[in-house]
């Protein structure tokens, strides 16, 4: 296992943080039987072989070491490690950016990157049926993206979503043939044909909305004429499945990749799903209005948190009106969920004035609950609390109560006058008087 490795000179080469040295020591790591050494060598590879996605000459000559990681059948985490590999070969992004063309301006260290994870490809088309479903979904993509041969490549793609019995990892192959159907749209393969076959044939609730993410993307056309009703009621189908609660074996280490891991939804899948259609659909806010509005008004509080921070995104991008979605992610200020609560307060506190709608229920909770004026940290000043901070943005002149007092506390939120002024003539109330000189 890893012939050679000990014959490059790491210690002539770079990471993100100087010598390269210890790659050597990251790529053993990997191949720990400890989940807790697995998961810091990722979070090494991530945190300063591929930092931010840059491409040292090290990240080059870790690529046939990683190859050989997952090659290693019924190892741990491949699935991550297939992921890493694509991450360095470069994103649909830069695939777009900077196209297959020798008198391209493109960088070669992500040059060479990418045509050699090309190079060694094969393996992710093996992967596909490999006994580990991580590692069939995180091949799923790869194959698209780097196989060559686009006839071959959506030749697996459909003998595995045929065959294939994990409903994620087939989702993964419909997204793997959105993704596919994008780059190569003059292709004469059905990719669109089979998206559409399969969202006629399919009966998982999920597998159909990722269907018609995919569709929506590559051709609307192709959409049922009641889209909103169609997915509101697929979703909420797909939400009265008994889901089995979120399991995770692997330790709870003190890296970015175990953090990352332990911040995913709740349903990150469904996110993901709902993610997809919405930027699909991009400026038809009638529609995502709607969509946002039906999410929000779920029995399932999953659902209604996914719909929080997706409305995030079409707040910022689009203007619209948004008096009802608003209105809605105040509703959920009541919720028993506190990871929807804080969800809620997160957007609305960005809205400033467009928070209105929500006013009434920001400023109850307010009212009922004082510890949420102040939020106090381990380390620096204190800052004003979530829902304070949005109903004072609003205008609302019911914060001028709670502001006095966070006022006269010993030490003040340092954040306290920015948020004040968004209260104009109201915030009189709070002038203090000052001693004549």
């Amino acid at each position: 296992m890893f012939i050679g490795i000990d014959e490059v000179d790491w210690a002539s080469m770079e990471h993100a943080y100087g010598s390269a040295e210890d790659v050597p020591m990251l790529l053993r790591g990997l191949l720990s039987e400890l989940p807790d050494e697995r998961e810091r060598a990722l979070d090494g590879m991530y945190g300063a072989v591929h930092h931010q996605g840059d491409v040292y000459d090290s990240t080059l000559a870790c690529i046939p070491f990683l190859f050989d990681v997952i090659g290693q059948a019924g190892l741990p985490d491949r699935g991550s490690v297939v992921e890493l590999l694509a991450s360095i070969g470069g994103t649909d992004l830069e695939d777009e950016d900077f196209p297959d063309d020798p008198d391209a301006d493109r960088p070669d260290n992500h040059a060479m990157a990418r045509a050699a994870v090309r190079a060694g490809a094969e393996v992710f088309l093996g992967l596909t049926e490999d006994a580990d479903p991580e590692v069939r979904r995180a091949a799923a993509h790869a194959v698209v993206r780097f196989a060559d041969g686009p006839a071959r490549v959506f030749t697996v793609l459909h003998r595995r979503v045929e065959r294939e019995a994990d409903d994620s990892v087939k989702t993964a192959l419909i997204e793997a043939l959105g993704c596919f159907a994008r780059l190569h749209p003059a292709s004469p393969l059905p990719a669109v044909d089979l998206l559409h076959e399969l969202y006629g044939t399919l009966t998982d609730p999920g597998l159909r909305l990722a269907t018609l993410g995919q569709l929506a993307g590559r051709a609307p056309e192709r959409l049922p004429k009641d889209l909103v009703p169609t997915v509101v009621a697929l979703l909420r189908e797909r939400s009265r499945v008994a889901r089995a609660p979120r399991t995770d074996d692997r330790p709870e280490t003190d890296t970015l990749v175990g953090r990352l891991r332990r911040l995913r939804p709740a349903d990150e899948e469904g996110s993901r799903l709902l993610r997809t259609l919405h930027a699909a659909l991009g400026g038809r806010t009638v529609e995502r209005i709607a969509l946002l509005s039906g999410q929000l008004t779920s029995p399932d509080g999953a659902d209604r948190c996914n719909a929080v921070w997706m409305s995030a995104g079409l707040f910022r991008e689009w203007r619209g009106t948004y008096e009802e979605p608003v209105a809605l992610i105040g509703d959920q200020l009541a919720a028993d969920d506190a990871r929807l609560r804080e969800a809620a307060v997160s957007v609305l506190e960005d809205l400033f004035e467009l928070a209105a709608p929500a006013a009434d229920r920001l400023a109850a909770l307010v009212t009922a609950d004082p510890e949420c004026w102040v939020r106090r940290w381990e380390h620096g000043a204190p800052t004003l609390g979530g829902p304070l901070k949005a109903l004072a943005r609003t205008g609302d002149p019911r914060a001028v109560p709670a502001l006095a007092a966070v006022l006269g506390q010993e030490t003040v939120p340092h954040d306290l006058g920015y948020v004040v002024a968004h209260l104009g003539p109201e915030a009189a109330g709070l002038a203090v008087p000052c001693a004549p000189v």
